[in-house]
């Protein structure tokens, strides 16, 4: 009884979500069990991460037990780019489901190495499906990538809590790379679901690049994951989660939701029938065996004018000359990314400043 409760307030909430553009303020609280109040954001370089795997060109120590390994063996090879070179002074934002990311994947260096070299192509990553109870598996994870290319880098990381109906729980995570990226460390939260219309609620923070502070582009990244035996029902209460995390954002209107939607860019349900609504990625496969589109960023075009137009999927096997046995112990998803400006812009595409001056 209770479900269908749920099911027929979701009915009418997504009706709302046409109307979403034209609606009076709504209660942050509504979006949040710890949504933060009015206080200014905490911009900033976070704390280094926990010490874990150390340098991985030093033959002796690999990842997690697989010491006695020569680490260089494991380094993945670069191949033809698979991704145009960037146009101008922009971010690429990411997407990547990393299949159970959990003990089995940290136990092998090839693994490994090859996640880190993939995160290192973007400026902030968004992962789903980390399955695993150590907490230091993503700390461990991002000094990995901080250390295993041919210059540090300094990648920090947000996670998020535990979630799931069944004993077999996930996590969000958001990683990004400190010298482009600042997250808003009074931005983050977990979506409150009280009527548990979603499997994993949405983790949500804000990032803004390392410009001046009047011109820099601000967004916001809605972290998605849909269970797919109910995928069509958490699409429709995805519609509405946009809508409210839009409104409990204030100002900002560059809202990008992204993840792994179990659904393609033309079955999106009411979260793909928003005015204005629209999938980045289109005409491509995201899957390890490329005949199926799971995961995408969906943005509202009319507002995130900071959208370059350029968008795809990263094809591991191609970028690090992978047999298909191999890019499968990295994932059975492929990251997706696309491109956006640094710059703020108006609605013009003209570099917007907050002072009210346009540039």
């Amino acid at each position: 009884m209770q479900r269908l409760l749920s099911m027929a307030t979701l009915a009418v909430l997504g009706g709302l979500a046409f109307l979403f553009l034209r609606d009076g303020p709504i209660d942050p609280n509504a979006a949040s069990t710890n949504q933060p109040g009015s206080a200014a954001p905490s911009w900033g370089t976070p704390a280094p991460a926990p010490s874990g795997w150390g340098q991985p060109a030093q033959p002796a120590a690999a990842p997690n037990g697989a010491a006695g390994q020569n680490v260089n063996v494991f380094r993945p090879v670069s191949s033809t780019p698979v991704m145009p070179p960037s146009a101008g002074p922009t971010i690429r934002i990411a997407s990547f489901n990393i299949q159970v990311f959990g003990k089995t994947k940290a136990s092998k260096p090839y693994v490994m190495y090859t996640l880190a070299e993939i995160v290192r192509q973007f400026d902030v990553v968004a992962i789903q499906e980390i399955r695993t109870q150590d907490d230091y598996h993503i700390p461990n994870f991002v000094k990995l990538i901080n250390q295993s290319g041919s210059r540090p880098r300094k990648y920090d990381h947000l996670v998020g809590p535990r979630l799931g109906n069944t004993v077999s729980t996930e996590q969000y995570a958001f990683v990004f790379d400190t010298e482009r990226i600042e997250m808003d460390h009074s931005s983050y939260y977990t979506v409150r679901d009280p009527d548990n219309l979603l499997h994993r609620e949405p983790l949500v923070a804000s990032f803004r690049t390392r410009l001046d502070p009047d011109t820099a582009f601000t967004f916001t990244l809605i972290n998605v994951h849909t269970d797919p035996d109910v995928v069509d029902m958490e699409l429709d209460a995805l519609a509405e989660v946009y809508r409210v995390v839009r409104r409990a954002g204030g100002n900002e209107d560059d809202v990008i939701m992204l993840g792994d939607f179990n659904a393609d860019d033309k079955h999106m349900g009411r979260l793909g029938q928003i005015p204005g609504i629209q999938p980045l990625v289109t005409g491509v496969f995201s899957n390890t065996r490329q005949n199926k589109l799971y995961d995408n960023l969906v943005v509202h075009q009319y507002s995130t004018t900071e959208y370059t137009g350029r968008s795809g999927i990263f094809d591991v096997q191609r970028q690090f000359n992978l047999s298909l046995d191999q890019v499968e112990q990295v994932s059975d998803h492929v990251p997706v990314w696309a491109e956006f400006s640094a710059f703020e812009r108006d609605y013009a595409g003209r570099i917007a400043s907050r002072r009210g001056m346009v540039r």
